[in-house]
Formats: C-alpha cells, sequence, structure tokens
C-alpha cells in the first residue's frame, strides 16, 4: 500500500495572454480545483522562473526549483516521459 504524497499543481499563464487565454484558462481550471496565476509585470514568475511554454517547473518544500520538464519536448502520451515526471515529481515529494 503506498501512502498519500504532497503535491501540489499551479498553472502559471504568461504575462500579456491573459485575454488570448481567457477561454483556454477558464476550460482548464472549468470544474477542477486548480490554481491559476495570472503572472503579470508587477509579479512574473513566468519571467523569474526561466520558464518556456509548457514548462513543468517542480519546487521542493522550500520552494526551490529542483527540476523543469516540458511537455512539448517530452510528451506524456509516451510512457517513458509519463514515468520520468512522475518519478520527478515522487522524489520532489520526499517518496
Amino acid at each position: 500500500m503506498s501512502l498519500p504524497m504532497a503535491v501540489q499543481i499551479l498553472g502559471v499563464n504568461e504575462d500579456g495572454h491573459q485575454q488570448a487565454d481567457y477561454n483556454a484558462a477558464g476550460k482548464i481550471c472549468d470544474g477542477r480545483d486548480l490554481p491559476f496565476l495570472e503572472s503579470g509585470p508587477s509579479d512574473s514568475a513566468w519571467t523569474d522562473w526561466r520558464v518556456t511554454y509548457r514548462d513543468v517547473v517542480v519546487l521542493n518544500a522550500d520552494n526551490e526549483v529542483v527540476a523543469v520538464f516540458n511537455l512539448t519536448s517530452h510528451d506524456l502520451a509516451d510512457a517513458a516521459n509519463h514515468a520520468a515526471l512522475r518519478d520527478i515529481l515522487t522524489g520532489a515529494a520526499g517518496g
């Protein structure tokens, strides 16, 4: 039996794409409890973390980046990529 792990997921929208992504962002969050941050000029997580489109930025308990996994170059339809991301998340959660 596996124990539950503390994994939290947050979406971050790139600054300048709020209006263009409004409908898409609504669909992403619709019916879900996924927090979604609208990165902007005064709090630009997108810039601060130096992410590119479809990056999964994995943080540890101290909010330090421990891994970046891009979903464009690592399609989760590929079982090896899916397992790799799962292992990264599991490791970051202390499992």
